[in-house]
């Protein structure tokens, strides 16, 4: 997984995110100067970086780029959740630690997710006996 979004980089994707279109600099630009004093260049430069760090991919269009995401906002956030689960010591007492901090909203996001994945991803058959080893003992 890329290294997470700083700030402004997250501000930028949370745009693209968004929009679910191809996007200019300018477009990004002006709506960031709601927020925020910055200049075309920092967004360029920002924009840049996350194509070359492959958040974003880039066509020419005249003489601007056109950016678009490369994933969605959800994939980042559970690449995101996935490397700080790979990270601990103790996996299972992170999941624990984790879904205790969970709203009643979120557990209930977290069942469906569940249930989801469940239907879409069966666990797998148990192995049939071998043919002719039905009276065979077991080990």
């Amino acid at each position: 997984m890329p290294r997470p979004l700083g700030e402004l980089e997250d501000a930028v994707m949370t745009r693209v995110w968004q929009w679910n279109r191809p996007v200019t600099v300018r477009e990004v630009l002006e709506d960031l100067q709601q927020e925020r004093s910055i200049a075309y260049t920092t967004v360029m430069t920002v924009m840049d970086n996350l194509h070359q760090k492959g958040w974003v991919r880039r066509e020419v269009e005249g003489r601007a780029y056109r950016y678009t995401a490369v994933s969605t906002r959800a994939a980042y956030s559970a690449a995101l959740m996935n490397e700080a689960w790979a990270q601990s010591d103790n996996p299972a007492a992170a999941l624990v630690a984790f879904f205790g901090m969970m709203s009643p909203e979120q557990r209930e996001s977290l069942n469906d997710a569940i249930r989801i994945v469940q239907r879409d991803s069966p666990l797998p058959a148990a192995p049939r006996e071998a043919e002719g080893d039905e009276g065979a003992p077991r080990p």
